[in-house]
């Protein structure tokens, strides 16, 4: 139990510790650091997509034989949906645009900025989720060991995605603790999502392979659809791919030395 809390929870953490950074920081991140920090991020979402997801999710259907991709096709692809529908369902304003996206409100502009964090959170929430269900179920080719090294590499990446998230909350107006108590809020959905897979898991086993290529699906989704546009638009864009490549080794090298 000890380690279930412990995984769902380290994320989080990693949330609050970045959302912190608004305390020691002016309102504004700086353009090259911001785009190194996105492709970090995407670097380390798109690592634990395919070695703690896809990959464990193909070899639990592993006596399908070559058949075994259509389960986990099946769960990526619902998973791109998911969030599609959520992105066309939820009104929402990404950072360092003027133009929300989703249907029409009255919502403020702070609620708007946040909504599209808990959109981007859920996925990491739900993929730390079903790794620990398959930790724990004993089912895969998974351990302790290797839930933890993913719940640990979603951490150390939302850091500097929670200082991504408060500091133009600060600059929106907000007063810091206001700016870090929404960023900190905005990755509470993480755990919430993890522990709601893990009960579904527990009664719904042979769906495990499908919930861990849901989860990838939606990881996915929000590095194509948010965090590399974002990294790449403009001048230094090299920076969002040297990120991408750090974040990338990082999550691969603590998924293979851990796992």
């Amino acid at each position: 139990m000890e380690v279930i809390i412990a995984g769902l929870l380290l994320p989080f953490i990693g949330t609050v510790a970045g959302a912190a950074f608004v305390f020691f920081m002016n309102k504004e991140i700086p353009v090259k650091l911001q785009k190194t920090l996105l492709g970090f991020a995407s670097g380390v979402m798109v690592a634990a997509s395919v070695w703690s997801l896809l990959i464990p999710a193909i070899e639990r259907c592993s006596d399908m034989g070559k058949l075994a991709v259509l389960p986990v096709v099946a769960g990526f692809m619902l998973g791109i949906l998911f969030l599609l529908g959520i992105d066309y369902a939820t009104p929402h304003l990404h950072i360092g645009l003027s133009k929300p996206e989703g249907p029409r409100s009255k919502i403020s502009r702070t609620a708007m900025l946040s909504l599209a964090v808990t959109i981007h959170n859920l996925p990491e929430g739900m993929a730390v989720g079903a790794v620990l269900a398959g930790a724990i179920q004993n089912q895969m080719e998974i351990s302790i060991a290797g839930a933890m090294a993913m719940s640990l590499g979603i951490a150390i990446q939302n850091i500097p995605e929670g200082a991504i998230i408060s500091m133009p909350m600060r600059a929106e107006g907000n007063s810091r603790t206001k700016s870090f108590i929404i960023g900190s809020l905005s990755g509470i959905v993480e755990p919430i999502g993890g522990m709601a897979v893990i009960l579904l898991a527990s009664f719904l086993t042979p769906t495990l392979p499908y919930m861990l290529a849901f989860a990838a699906g939606a990881m996915i989704y929000v590095v194509v659809e948010e965090l590399i546009p974002e990294a790449s638009e403009g001048e230094h864009s090299n920076l969002g791919t040297i990120g991408f490549a750090i974040g990338f080794a990082t999550m691969m090298s603590l998924d293979v030395i851990l796992g």
